[in-house]
């Protein structure tokens, strides 16, 4: 015999009849339906909608989702590109206090990061308290060192 869709059929009991609801005491699921005596969940509809809280602040609403919220305890430094290093002379010690006295960095309220935009051609040591992988790559591919600050 060969193998036809019509020929299909499910194997014996895995298909159950729809319980019948709201047919008499007997049916099992008489009267109420297995929904309780009154309330808003026995009406009838679909009782309430997905994640409802019963007009509480659902908890969907209530996480904050991807972007525009603050994170906690964010470290926030003071930035440099590689680039700006150039103006200084080759073989000079670069941290905080140095660029500020050179003027560029203007406003030294947090620690230093070296951020690796821009080529570097003086070999310098620089103190900072972080350095991004490029900036770090840039430096000592100049023949400098970088040195990290606690």
């Amino acid at each position: 015999m060969s193998f036809q869709l019509n020929s299909l059929k499910a194997n014996t009991g895995a298909r159950r009849s729809k319980l019948r609801k709201g047919r008499g005491i007997a049916a099992g699921q008489g009267a109420s339906c297995g929904f309780g005596m009154r309330g808003q969940k026995s009406r009838s509809g679909r009782p309430t909608r997905p994640g409802f809280e019963g007009g509480q602040m659902p908890l969907y609403r209530r996480v904050p989702k991807l972007k525009h919220f603050p994170i906690v305890n964010q470290k926030v430094f003071t930035v440099i590109n590689v680039a700006a290093l150039n103006q200084l002379k080759a073989d000079s010690k670069v941290d905080l206090d140095s660029l500020v006295k050179l003027g560029l960095i203007t406003n030294p309220k947090y620690p230093l990061k070296i951020l690796g935009n821009g080529n570097l051609k003086a070999k310098l040591n620089v103190q900072a308290a972080a350095f991004t992988a490029s900036a770090r790559s840039k430096i000592e591919a100049a023949g400098g060192t970088c040195e990290m600050l606690d």
